[in-house]
């Protein structure tokens, strides 16, 4: 009796084995992968975010906008529908760490050159000294194509409050005229208007996860 019992134990303990590795080997075919985050106010950086919105815990998506790219284009919301695409902020002017991030969004650009699911989007945070001819110029110089990439200028106070209120990318400077303090992130931005990853635009290392998130958001749509 005590043999069979043990017999019997044997059996189970080898059953739960198999049955492990035959999960584990439907869990690698299926190449199972969780969503990526949907990002809302109160999880990011509140000194990039507008005081009105850092309460905010769902429902956030990118606000309707309308200006004015370097081939004197307008660009709306329309531009962008059904689309993928990254975000970021930028002045043409600037020596410091705006030459890094250009070139980091060339590097996506050439990924996602052929992919008409996905596109770019950079917005000026001088848009005073940023003007078509400025834009067209700076296009020029960092091989920026006009069917993926859109360089774009307009309205102080609607940069602003894009930039805040809607991809939570840049800082307040204090003072009265929308003043901005433009940082390195990259902002990831699905088909349903919503930031679906923030990344280090001045690191190769963080720009290569978001070339990988872009593969993994188009997954979500097949």
């Amino acid at each position: 009796m005590l043999a069979y019992i043990k017999q019997f134990k044997v059996f189970f303990i080898v059953l739960l084995l198999v049955s492990a590795i035959i999960i584990s080997i439907i869990y690698s075919i299926l190449d199972v992968e969780k969503p990526l985050p949907i990002y809302q106010p109160n999880r990011v950086d509140a000194s990039l975010v507008d005081s009105t919105i850092q309460h905010k815990k769902k429902y956030h998506t990118i606000a309707n906008f309308s200006l004015i790219n370097q081939n004197g284009d307008t660009i709306t919301q329309d531009t962008y529908e059904n689309k993928i695409y990254v975000a970021d902020f930028f002045f043409t002017t600037c020596q410091t760490i705006c030459p890094i991030m250009t070139d980091q969004m060339y590097r996506v650009q050439q990924e996602i050159i052929n992919d008409d699911e996905v596109m770019l989007l950079s917005h000026s945070v001088t848009p005073e000294i940023d003007s078509v001819a400025q834009l067209k110029k700076y296009a020029l110089e960092k091989g920026v194509n006009d069917k993926k990439w859109n360089l774009v200028t307009g309205d102080r106070k609607q940069i602003y409050d894009l930039a805040r209120k809607s991809y939570l990318v840049v800082k307040d400077d204090n003072s009265e005229d929308y003043g901005m303090v433009h940082t390195e992130n990259f902002a990831l931005i699905d088909k349903d208007k919503q930031i679906r990853g923030l990344y280090n635009g001045i690191s190769p290392t963080s720009v290569d996860s978001l070339i990988q998130d872009i593969k993994r958001l188009k997954k979500e749509y097949q």
